[in-house]
């Protein structure tokens, strides 16, 4: 353990100096594009500027935490929206329980205490929602904010999901019908939010989920700063708890956040089926996003594309501390969908991880819907450099050519102690450039 906190800080020093305070005018997405000045903006908006407070204890709400207030909030902030929209504020030192909440055009949550939400699924509304990479009925989360511009969620408080009597019935569940799917076990998210520009999530703490925890569907310009977002692996696991779903978005920033749940900690999301990538109305790629500075407790995966998912472009993770993460990058290669995950850079990771690169055929819910051929995917530009770290398997990848081609990856001042170096890169992966790479000490 001290060797390894010596190492981290030895490279975390290294990076700090190499590193600017902010993106530079010249700094470009791996494309080669330039990055625009959007995502060197780390302020947090203040609610001073959002309108008027509605402290919801002003407007009938009671601080009790055993009594469901879901109607109550929601008068709250329809007569915000009514009187030109504003804050509405979950005071300090109270929890408040709730079903699931919809915030209109010009309302904002300020969460100084504890929004909880209930884990009695008839409090939340069924809707026309998006899960899993289908349009679909389904359950409302907790918080949703659909068609919702410039929507602001933050404060010193906490949004808890309340999830372990959800978990419990997942599990359940599994032991009578072990091939029973996420969506038949009937629960909710913690953060649902759509169709919206301009949106920030800041501050707070998300614990909890019963389903996934941060979802963005549809979105453009998405700021999620300074965040721990947590849902636990034992002793009860959280099932499919991912902590932030980026499904068909533009320009997501995702700075100085903590995260550890019982899944991916971001997932790239995008649509799935044999002909996803010719429904241009509810799927769709995800382009240009940005993760940065951020630390990881346990996951399933620090950047995860898939499963639901078609098309990723200028994808960065970068100046990440990642302790017991199963695999860094996971590349999920979907038999039967089309995929396109292209210039994506992996760069200053520091810490440990069970598999550095993980690229396998995914054939969960394997169904080609009467497709006869299988519809052929691909991996492209990615770039894996400066990283410093412990690992299980360096290199698990599976090469699958009447499936996905994996090609023009490069490998680059990679340190790694690992306890078995995988594959061959040359045999998997078509035009792979790997420079100074050390395993063990030994140059690859």
């Amino acid at each position: 353990m001290k060797k390894h906190r010596r190492l981290s800080l030895g490279l975390a020093l290294l990076m700090a100096s190499m590193a600017p305070a902010g993106l530079c005018a010249q700094e470009v997405f791996p494309d080669g594009t330039p990055i625009p000045a959007w995502f060197a903006d780390y302020t947090a908006r203040s609610v001073e500027t959002l309108g008027k407070v509605y402290d919801i204890t002003q407007y009938g709400v009671k601080n009790d935490s055993t009594l469901v207030q879901t109607q109550e909030i929601q008068k709250v902030i329809d007569l915000a929206a009514e009187n030109g929209g504003g804050v509405i504020r979950i005071p300090a030192g109270g929890v408040y329980l709730s079903g699931s909440l919809f915030f209109k055009p010009g309302t904002h949550l300020q969460v100084d205490g504890t929004l909880k939400g209930s884990d009695d699924i008839s409090n939340f509304a069924v809707i026309d929602t998006r899960m899993e990479g289908q349009n679909l009925k389904y359950f409302a989360a907790l918080v949703n904010a659909i068609g919702v511009d410039g929507f602001t969620l933050t404060g010193k408080g906490t949004v808890n999901g309340n999830g372990l009597r959800y978990w419990k019935s997942f599990w359940l569940r599994r032991q009578v019908n072990p091939k029973c799917t996420n969506l038949e076990e009937l629960r909710p998210r913690l953060l649902f939010i759509a169709d919206s520009k301009d949106v920030q999530i800041t501050g707070v703490r998300l614990m909890n989920s019963p389903f996934w925890t941060t979802h963005l569907y549809r979105c453009q310009d998405v700021k999620l700063m300074n965040l721990h977002i947590f849902a636990p692996k034992a002793p009860v696991k959280a099932p499919s708890s991912d902590a932030i779903d980026i499904d068909v978005c533009t320009n997501v920033l995702v700075k100085n956040c903590y995260i550890s749940v019982n899944d991916d900690a971001i997932a790239l999301k995008g649509g799935k089926g044999p002909w996803a990538d010719q429904d241009t109305v509810n799927n769709g790629a995800n382009r240009n996003v940005i993760i940065e500075d951020c630390t990881y407790g346990f996951c399933h995966s620090a950047l995860t594309c898939g499963s639901e998912s078609i098309h990723n472009r200028n994808i960065v993770l970068r100046r990440i501390q990642v302790d017991q993460a199963q695999r860094l990058l996971w590349l999920k290669m979907r038999p039967d969908t089309p995929q396109n995950y292209e210039y994506i850079t992996v760069e200053g990771i520091t810490g440990n991880v069970t598999n550095l690169l993980y690229v396998k055929p995914w054939t969960q819910f394997f169904d080609l819907k009467g497709r006869k051929d299988i519809p052929y995917s691909y991996s492209s530009h990615i770039a894996m450099r400066d990283i410093d770290i412990d690992c299980q398997t360096a290199f698990n990848i599976d090469r699958a050519d009447d499936q996905y081609k994996l090609s023009d990856f490069t490998f680059e001042n990679l340190n790694l102690r690992a306890e078995k170096t995988g594959v061959s890169l040359q045999e998997c992966i078509d035009g792979v450039k790997v420079k100074n790479v050390k395993v063990n000490g030994k140059e690859l």
